[in-house]
């Protein structure tokens, strides 16, 4: 496999000339592309060349250990570290979503629970933003519908990187997030004391750099208006200015009131059905290839439960790659890093195990 660094190297190479050819900077979106696939051969060449390094490090103390024998006893050592870097290298040869570097659009609905499920929605929204904040990720909440307790009946929420790194991009991170999330607790409104169960979707979608990448053809949209309404239903302005947008060939449907303005609710709607469509799209493209497999941690099911909140026992366990850990209270703070890690960690060695079945 690591024949392929040669050809990666000359790849680099190249990308490194464009970058210092001021004509690549006054294209935004061909020098975002170029910055993004160059952070991503970089990371692969120091690691090729931090594996070379060893390498000969071992192959001259083989050499001198018959001379000396403080050589020979770096050997155990250095065969170690090689096989950390060979393993290392490995993993970072393994090809790449290619929507990594993405920034998101995160959506966030309380399911099955009624007030209860309303409040953890609340929960997980602020467990996302306490994340991004541990990444310094920049926020922004798009449209959210509240409960009368104050929890959250739906929100739409972009989250922006801020490397051109792809491994670490937002969509590497939060594309494991889809799915159901159960809660296992005493709600505030249980008089009781007793323990319920209710939970909360999430949706991810890779966001979309530029308008022109996703195309949306205006006989493929029908776009109604109305009066934006709030809780209980009542009228909350007197003008149309909320939108409904219906993407015709695929049946997705986007809906915004939270700004006053029906262009400002149309383009913000725009701006996530395109990401929606772009989801849909490489959806299908991965099928087509046969890379969605059985068991894929990023699954394609939104409906499939992926990690249970336990706070009685202050615990967090994910389905989908047996990670459990009774430090809830610090992950309901943000700390996520080694629940991702974990879908991480798994999605690599699956992708590991299909490229051996595949030489």
């Amino acid at each position: 496999m690591f024949e392929s660094v040669l050809t990666l190297q000359a790849e680099h190479d190249e990308l490194q000339s464009q970058l210092a050819d001021p004509e690549l900077h006054a294209n935004p979106a061909r020098s975002k592309k170029v910055n993004r696939r160059y952070a991503e051969l970089s990371r692969i060449i120091a690691a090729w060349n931090e594996w070379k390094e060893i390498g000969d490090n071992l192959e001259a103390a083989r050499e001198l250990a018959d001379e000396d024998e403080s050589f020979a006893d770096e050997i155990p050592g250095l065969v170690d570290q090689l096989e950390d870097a060979a393993e290392k290298l490995r993993r970072l040869l393994i090809p790449r979503d290619p929507l990594d570097a993405r920034d998101v659009i995160m959506e966030i609905k309380m399911g099955e629970g009624g007030a209860e499920s309303a409040l953890f929605a609340a929960d997980l929204l602020r467990m996302y933003l306490h994340y991004a904040e541990s990444k310094r990720w920049k926020t922004e909440i798009i449209e959210q519908t509240t409960s009368d307790l104050g929890g959250i009946k739906d929100i739409q929420l972009a989250i922006k990187g801020n490397s051109a790194d792809p491994a670490e991009g937002v969509w590497a991170h939060l594309k494991y997030e889809g799915g159901v999330h159960r809660v296992q607790r005493v709600p505030a409104t249980e008089s009781q004391g007793r323990i319920h169960t209710s939970a909360a979707g999430v949706l991810v979608f890779p966001e979309v750099d530029e308008p022109e990448e996703v195309e949306l053809h205006p006989n493929d949209l029908k776009i109604d208006v109305y009066r934006s309404s709030g809780p209980g239903g009542q009228s909350v302005n007197t003008t149309d200015s909320a939108v409904r947008i219906t993407h015709l060939p695929t049946g997705i449907v986007v809906a915004m009131q939270n700004e006053k303005s029906q262009l400002q609710n149309k383009e913000a709607g725009m701006r996530v059905l395109r990401a929606r469509v772009l989801a849909r799209q490489q959806e299908e493209i991965d099928e087509a290839a046969s890379l969605v497999r059985k068991g894929q941690i990023r699954t394609m099911d939104r409906s499939e439960r992926i990690r249970t909140y336990n706070f009685p026992e202050n615990r967090i366990a994910d389905h989908r790659t047996g990670y459990k850990a009774y430090n809830l209270d610090t992950v309901m703070n943000g700390a996520l890093d080694a629940v991702i890690d974990s879908c991480i960690t798994a999605d690599e060695a699956t992708r590991l195990a299909e490229i051996g079945d595949h030489d």
